[in-house]
């Protein structure tokens, strides 16, 4: 992961935390859940690929309606690897 570009893909737990109006440990919440997942840089900092914003837009938006964490990860986990959820 030492190329620059594929580091801009990327984003550190706080720009996630910031751009979802969640705290940094809600991102880890939900990355030891399994709902979202992390690449480790050369300096061992996660970073997330911006596909986790909408996860997570997706994520609170089911909380919000009552669905439990154990049926959105059940969906999340139908989706194809390394696809971003679409509306």
């Amino acid at each position: 992961m030492a190329e620059k570009g594929v580091l801009q893909r990327y984003l550190s737990v706080g720009e996630v935390a910031s751009r979802c109006g969640i705290a940094v440990s809600a991102v880890h919440f939900y990355e030891r859940k399994g709902l979202i997942s992390s690449i480790r840089t050369d300096g061992n900092q996660r970073r997330f690929h911006r596909g986790v914003l909408r996860k997570l837009a997706i994520i609170k938006v089911a909380q919000k309606t009552g669905i439990p964490l154990s049926e959105i990860g059940a969906a999340l986990d139908k989706l194809p690897p390394n696809t971003v959820p679409t509306i």
